[in-house]
């Protein structure tokens, strides 16, 4: 079964993304501070989840707004599986985001102007160019997810629970990366018009993309006394993110790669780590089992 059109899967095995239906049991109490890191870094992990429910029903829209246009059998179980693993991503960073204000911080007013952009986004973008947006980010998210599942440290040490939200996340972008990308190259073809549009997509979504996280973060690190007390926050944020382990340093060369003619997200073949999700259901069965007891 393949989540890649033939053209496009080239030398490369096909992935076939499944939905999966988990809950991780986050402990309100650690939302702030629940990297090891230190509360900012958490903050920029907390900043990137609320982009995610309204982001993530975004991409189902742009991508079911094609579906009737695609005649591959494959890709139509693709893009059922992708719209379901979208949907549970977004159930679970709401059940984080909402966190965020149990702990008086303005998870709800920032996930709001999310909802608002979006919802703009809907109405003035051609659906063409929707479909562009969404095929850029799901190449961020893939790329910051690659990043996540080949270093260990970057989650590793976290609150366990926190750790494996993002971990699963990360796995399940990868498993269905190329999902978007096949629709985008089955109704919009190979020309030289499409490719602009493609490029310009990337650029635009990163262009406003990255300005937002970070003023998202420093919104919530504004609102968090502990955060506010913390000393060399941002500074370590930096260091963490470009240098020591560096998941966006990392993750730079990829994004360039989009820009490749020929580009295909599966030319990032990374599927080794999907081997984790069968250790991290495991995991999550102890804990329910844990609990029940």
């Amino acid at each position: 079964m393949t989540s890649q059109t033939p053209s496009s899967a080239g030398e490369h095995e096909p992935v076939m993304p499944t939905r999966r239906d988990l809950h991780f049991s986050l402990p309100a109490a650690r939302v702030g501070d629940w990297h090891d890191q230190g509360r900012h870094v958490s903050h920029f992990f907390n900043a990137l989840s609320l982009f995610f429910p309204d982001g993530e029903r975004f991409f189902i829209h742009a991508v079911r707004h094609y579906r009737a246009q695609i005649a591959e059998p494959q890709l139509q179980q693709a893009v059922t599986a992708f719209i379901g693993q979208e949907a549970m991503h977004g159930r679970e960073h709401t059940e984080c985001n909402a966190m965020l204000d149990e702990a008086g911080l303005p998870g709800a007013r920032l996930q709001r102007f999310v909802f608002r952009f979006t919802e703009f986004m809907k109405r003035v973008l051609p659906k063409s160019s929707q479909l562009s947006v969404t095929i850029a980010l799901e190449h961020l998210t893939a790329i910051m997810a690659n990043s996540l599942l080949q270093d260990s440290r970057v989650v590793g040490e976290a609150e366990p629970h926190f750790a494996r939200l993002w971990r699963w996340h990360a796995l399940e972008e990868t498993e269905h990366k190329a999902v978007a990308y096949d629709v985008w190259a089955t109704v919009m073809g190979r020309n030289p018009l499409r490719y602009l549009q493609r490029c310009i997509g990337l650029i635009t979504a990163s262009l406003v993309f990255w300005p937002l996280v970070t003023i998202f973060m420093w919104q919530l690190t504004r609102a968090d006394a502990g955060a506010r007390a913390e000393r060399g926050g941002w500074r370590r944020t930096l260091r963490f993110l470009f240098v020591n382990p560096g998941p966006l340093r990392r993750a730079t060369g990829e994004w360039f790669d989009y820009f490749k003619p020929g580009f295909h997200p599966w030319q990032h073949d990374n599927r080794e780590y999907l081997g984790g999700i069968e250790p991290l259901l495991r995991d999550l069965d102890a804990g329910a089992l844990a609990r029940a007891a």
